[in-house]
């Protein structure tokens, strides 16, 4: 998940390459992964991956966190006859590792090849409409169709992204879409309510309403939000087009306005000038910044995997209400070798996995599991935003973080607001030198023409791709 890379970057180098069988304990590398125990089995059965020989089946699952090997122990459990294991290959994104990894293995083929493998938001088009899209399998060809996509209720933006030509081969677990998480008492404060439907109208829709909402904030000495990355990932991803059109750098209209949104927030003293990922943004969270910040935006991962451990003291002061703009932070998605179709009992057992993983929407599905925090039974886990409406509109998303406010109220709708088509392969790379030289302009180092031609020429040194 991107974001969650840097919550990983500590992790020791020893724990970069982990290779174990689902059914072995190994470690729990990533904060954002449930770590199911034993429970009773579901009598559901899969559909079991018939061989002659009664051999199991063996799927190779690569993965960059342990959250998806620990959903195979929860699917096994949950599907007792089907006869198959995983071996997982783990492999952190800390330093670049895991890219190089996955498209030598996919490249080598054979056996030992990645029969599913995983992908995260900055870097799965390459995956399934870039340079590696030609290894992954087309969904429907594993019996995976447009109309199970239909009935789960899949948000649009995650099928485009893992959509080529028209063609489906990748779906995620979780829905990243973003809302706003503001602050209750400083919403009663200055607006006289803390009522999300209410809080929505005053920070949007659009930056003009938002940045009336900060004036208002500024008043009473809040900031409305930490710094300029809190309104970059809506910025970016409601953007009408990417950072590559016909092969050439275009900055889009949405984007390059972060240079003023951006100067206009620093130069007003609208937030807390903090980076995000680092203390003093975490500081603003708990309210212990330089002055009380009003609000984040982010997806229910930021909410449950970030927030709660350093909230602190504004532990259930908190509430969501729609963005001023649609958009999506993050995510992973999960594809499968196109060569699995060429063995029927692999290509079941892939199948099956997959469509539990994604498209299940039954109180046995690993969405519904994830959602409800129930992956461990009798231990309340964490709740998230998942792929499915149809699961959400089911579930209880209450969080004590959030007073008890149902989440998936808000993030249903921001799910079905956002846009999967103005990402790129390259993005990863291109967002760093773009924060960079917006901040270079914000702090009074360069004037706007000049980052502007830095930033052009950056990407040309380092990417090779030239400017429009």
């Amino acid at each position: 998940m991107k974001g969650m890379k840097r919550v990983l970057a500590g992790i020791s180098a020893t724990l970069l390459m982990i290779s174990v069988l689902a059914a072995c304990g190994g470690n729990n590398t990533n904060p954002n992964a449930s770590n199911p125990g034993s429970s009773t089995p579901s009598t559901n059965s899969a559909e079991t991956a018939t061989k002659g020989n009664g051999e199991k089946v063996t799927i190779n699952l690569w993965s960059f966190t342990d959250e998806i090997p620990n959903m195979t122990k929860k699917y096994l459990e949950v599907h007792p006859d089907a006869n198959v294991e995983f071996k997982t290959t783990v492999i952190a994104t800390t330093d670049g590792a895991y890219q190089p990894a996955l498209d030598q293995a996919l490249a080598a083929g054979g056996k030992d090849a990645p029969d599913i493998y995983a992908a995260e938001a900055a870097f799965v088009l390459k995956y399934t409409q870039g340079d590696a899209s030609d290894y992954a399998a087309n969904y429907a060809d594993l019996g995976l169709d447009d109309q199970m996509v239909k009935d789960a209720g899949i948000a649009q933006y995650s099928v485009d992204i893992g959509s080529k030509e028209g063609q489906l081969k990748a779906l995620g677990y979780q829905a990243t879409g973003g809302a706003f998480i503001y602050r209750r008492s400083i919403a009663k404060d200055v607006f006289g309510t803390d009522d999300p439907a209410k809080i929505k109208s005053e920070v949007g829709p659009g930056w003009e309403k938002f940045f009336q909402a900060a004036e208002k904030l500024k008043a009473k000495g809040y900031g409305i939000i930490s710094g300029d990355g809190d309104i970059w990932h809506p910025i970016e991803n409601s953007s009408d087009k990417g950072w590559i059109v016909d092969g050439k750098l275009h900055i889009d209209p949405k984007r390059e306005e972060f240079l003023d949104l951006a100067k206009e927030l620093k130069d007003k003293g609208y937030h807390n000038d903090t980076r995000d990922w680092q203390e003093s943004w975490y500081a603003d969270m708990s309210g212990s910044g330089a002055q009380p910040i009003f609000g984040f935006f982010g997806p229910a991962w930021l909410i449950n995997y970030v927030m709660k451990d350093q909230v602190k003291d504004t532990n259930g002061d908190w509430a969501v209400t729609e963005s001023p703009t649609g958009f999506f932070w993050g995510g992973t998605w999960l594809l499968a070798n196109k060569d699995v179709a060429t063995n029927d009992a692999k290509k079941q057992a892939v199948a099956d996995f997959i469509k539990w993983v994604t498209l299940d929407t039954s109180e046995t599905g690993l969405q519904y599991y994830w959602a409800n925090g129930t992956m461990k039974e009798g231990e309340q886990g964490t709740k998230d935003s998942v792929a499915s409406s149809v699961v959400m509109e089911k579930s209880n998303g209450e969080v004590p973080l959030l007073g008890g406010q149902n989440m998936f109220e808000v993030f249903v709708p921001a799910n079905a607001n956002a846009s999967g088509k103005n990402l790129t392969q390259y993005d990863e790379s291109i967002n760093l030198l773009w924060r960079d030289q917006v901040r270079e302009y914000t702090a009074g180092n360069k004037t706007r023409e000049e980052t502007l031609a830095t930033f052009k020429q950056q990407v040309k040194d380092q990417l090779g791709i030239e400017s429009e």
